[in-house]
């Protein structure tokens, strides 16, 4: 709101204003009547839902998955050997501040809830990302002019979040009003709480092993939401928390029209090796056949017109393969398509993955098995859905011929670890253009999937703290340096949830 001061002369009126004036308040007197002092947090919302479902799309995440390469340079994400991270995610939060004080305004729970859970994403995101981080005092420049925030230990930021999350969880169950500007459900509150809900056994699970070192008990309270809390349950994506994109301006695919895709990046063979060892027809719609393969006129659905590059090798050989025409592209329905797919924050089929893990470890009891094949099944349908003119590569008989292979079928595993192994490797197959770095972030867990690395590089398992940071906040985050690391900064050391 902007404070606009009127300078009235007036001759001889001039000292009955002043006089009339100076018996009110300045604040009663410097408003401007055409415009608004508050805002609806609706007016908020579809802005705050825009920039979260999108934060973690891109193609960087795939270099660290094995997933793609690159043949004109080298990829720092391709060879673990990234630097510093962004603190960008603190500024979508501004919006999601407003948007709390908005609907504290006019006690609109729902909004309230929501602001909880977007919170409750991005500090995930952030804390995965560095370590500890600003939390208790983030996001207070406004309100409480506190601008050089503390960094809270990271085991501190997941007891927040899982708080948040089952605040905003409860916020919702006691409100039935409409939630207007919602691009994801439509306003339907029930929904919301089904993602939040799975979404908090996403957060336990990625704890999974500090159930010695956290206040919660981790399974128990996995076991407690998920029998007593309503949870993602439509296997068909009605229920996913997804953004979808339409075919206009400002609305399209983030990748529409990328040129990164026709210039240096091919498939990596240790994804393409993956997909072809399983015989998963997913490979159909996400990656083209190479040149030569195409030349020989083999069949779209022949596997061994399919081939990658390999990510350890000097890129100069990588990009010799691929001007022999040896190498497949990722597919041009992810650049030539407005609307190629959603991005999918958390759905069933992630869900089925996280559920049928914790059977495995002893959290909860169930059917592993179960959840395993309603996982590959929701990924499959999701491509059936939305992979446009490739239906027919990823539909039932498909998907049944798929269950049935042998390193496919969960009941060729005969001990935990091997069946841990297969559920992650699916978790992983589902993944690309999907949920960021999560299946890294999963490796990084349990050590599924493995991941391709030359003998001289070291795995990272963090990002070093931005440079601005160091200029404005340096007191803050050298504290935090030096009580996770001994005052390195460094990318190669563990931060707590993996201790």
């Amino acid at each position: 709101m902007k404070l606009v001061f009127k300078h009235i002369i007036l001759g001889f009126g001039l000292l009955t204003v002043i006089g009339l004036q100076s018996c009110k308040k300045l604040t009663d007197v410097n408003i401007n009547p055409n415009e608004a002092s508050t805002t609806h947090p609706q007016a908020l919302l579809t802005k705050v839902e825009w920039d979260a479902f999108r934060t973690w799309h891109g193609t960087s995440p795939l270099y660290a998955l094995k997933m793609i390469v690159q043949t004109d340079g080298e990829n720092a994400n391709q060879i673990y050997n990234w630097q510093r991270g962004s603190f960008e995610q603190y500024s979508f939060l501004r919006n999601i501040t407003k948007m709390t004080e908005e609907a504290e305004k006019i006690s609109d729970n729902n909004y309230q809830a929501l602001a909880k859970f977007f919170r409750a994403y991005y500090f995930y995101n952030l804390t995965l990302t560095f370590g500890d981080i600003p939390y208790a005092e983030a996001a207070k420049g406004e309100s409480s002019e506190m601008f050089l925030p503390k960094y809270d230990t990271q085991k501190e930021v997941f007891v927040g979040i899982l708080k948040e999350l089952e605040e905003a969880n409860t916020l919702l169950k006691s409100n039935t009003n409409p939630i207007n500007g919602d691009i994801i459900y439509g306003g339907n509150s029930d929904k919301w709480r089904k993602l939040i809900n799975s979404f908090r056994l996403k957060v336990l699970l990625t704890l999974s092993r500090k159930s010695a070192d956290f206040p919660i008990d981790i399974k128990s309270e996995f076991a407690k939401i998920y029998k007593g809390e309503t949870l993602i349950a439509d296997a068909t994506g009605s229920e996913d928390g997804q953004l979808i994109f339409l075919n206009q301006e400002g609305n399209r695919y983030p990748e529409f029209n990328s040129s990164g895709y026709g210039s240096g990046m091919y498939m990596d063979s240790t994804f393409i090796q993956r997909l072809q060892d399983h015989k998963d027809p997913r490979l159909f719609v996400l990656a083209t056949q190479t040149r030569l393969g195409k030349e020989a006129g083999k069949a779209l659905d022949d596997f061994s017109s399919y081939e990658g590059g390999d990510p350890i090798v000097p890129y100069a050989e990588v990009n010799e393969k691929a001007v022999k025409g040896k190498l497949s592209k990722v597919h041009e329905r992810f650049y030539k398509d407005p609307t190629a797919e959603p991005l999918v924050l958390i759905g069933y089929s992630e869900l089925q993955f996280i559920i049928a893990e914790a059977i495995v470890r002893g959290w909860i009891t169930g059917n592993e098995k179960d959840c395993y094949v309603n996982g590959i099944k929701a990924s499959f349908k999701f491509y059936e859905n939305y992979a446009k003119n490739l239906n027919t590569y990823v539909d039932a008989s498909r998907l049944e011929s798929y269950l049935s292979q042998k390193m496919v079928n969960l009941d060729n595993a005969k001990t935990s670890e091997e069946k841990l192994e297969r559920i992650l490797m699916q978790k992983y197959l589902r993944s690309f253009h999907q949920g960021g770095y999560t299946a890294y972030f999963d490796h990084l867990r349990t050590g599924y999937p493995s991941l391709l690395k030359a003998d001289n590089v070291k795995i990272a398992y963090r990002w070093m703290y931005p440079q601005d940071e160091y200029n404005n906040n340096t007191v803050k985050v050298s504290e935090a340096i030096k009580r996770q690391f001994a005052g390195n900064d460094n990318i190669n050391l563990q931060t707590w949830w993996l201790k």
